[in-house]
């Protein structure tokens, strides 16, 4: 059941970055769900609704995996490359599904691909923010060897976005893997040392030490359950949260 908010509950933060994996837009058929492509920009639509300014970082993972295909042989630089290519077609897909709920949205792109996407310029976002409009960042960082997971902190540092959504598939984040192990144990909160130490495979470890070192705290939740997004953004207890101190 979505948990029960209180109509007159507003948001605590101004302004989010939300990171998608590209996965949450596919299906086992199809690299790109145009139903669940919906229920995402539904959710996104609803806490632009309440004001909050949003950015995302989305992957590419539905379509293609450069880390993957490095392992089966391929050039990793031209691998990384062509996950980029991915990230930026999973954007247009979401941009297409706001802009058809009435959201204003603008892509920004790390590689020049000028038909498609502006380039990223730091000023230029921060200013589409501030008009309200949802900007969508592709190509991760524009560089191979870097996650979307990196860009995702690279990016909300630079917005100075006041904290980094991890959308998952699972309520948080957990010491084993929770499909494997039922007796799992869920952490409500971690710092950014234990999530390394223990190696805890959210995000990679360039990104959880860019957020420690730039003070983003992170808030892993199950994407899926419908208002979990609305719930964190009004500051439910829902999912994870990794931060510098507890």
């Amino acid at each position: 059941m979505p948990t029960k908010i209180s109509p007159k509950a507003k948001p605590i933060y101004k302004r989010i970055l939300l990171k998608l994996s590209g996965e949450v837009l596919g299906s086992d058929t199809e690299s790109i769900n145009s139903e669940f492509t919906r229920k995402i920009a539904k959710s996104v639509a609803e806490i632009h609704e309440l004001g909050v300014q949003i950015a995302v970082v989305i992957g590419g993972g539905n379509i293609w995996r450069g880390a993957t295909a490095s392992h089966a042989g391929m050039d990793r630089t031209t691998a990384d490359y062509m996950g980029m290519l991915a990230t930026i077609i999973n954007g247009m897909a979401l941009q297409d599904a706001l802009e058809k709920m009435g959201v204003y949205t603008r892509v920004q792109t790390a590689i020049e691909i000028k038909n498609v996407a502006e380039p990223f310029i730091r000023r230029r976002a921060v200013r589409h923010l501030q008009k309200k409009r949802v900007v969508i960042f592709v190509a991760g960082t524009g560089n191979p060897y870097f996650s979307t997971d990196t860009a995702a902190a690279l990016r909300a540092s630079e917005m100075n976005a006041e904290v980094i959504l991890k959308a998952t598939k699972v309520d948080g984040v957990y010491d084993s893997d929770p499909r494997k192990n039922p007796k799992a144990k869920r952490y409500e909160k971690l710092t950014f040392i234990d999530a390394l130490k223990n190696r805890l495979k959210v995000m990679d470890s360039t990104a959880f030490s860019l957020c420690m070192d730039n003070n983003v705290p992170i808030i892993v939740f199950d994407m899926f359950k419908p208002g979990n997004l609305k719930s964190v953004v009004l500051g439910k207890k829902v999912g994870t949260l990794v931060c510098s101190k507890i």
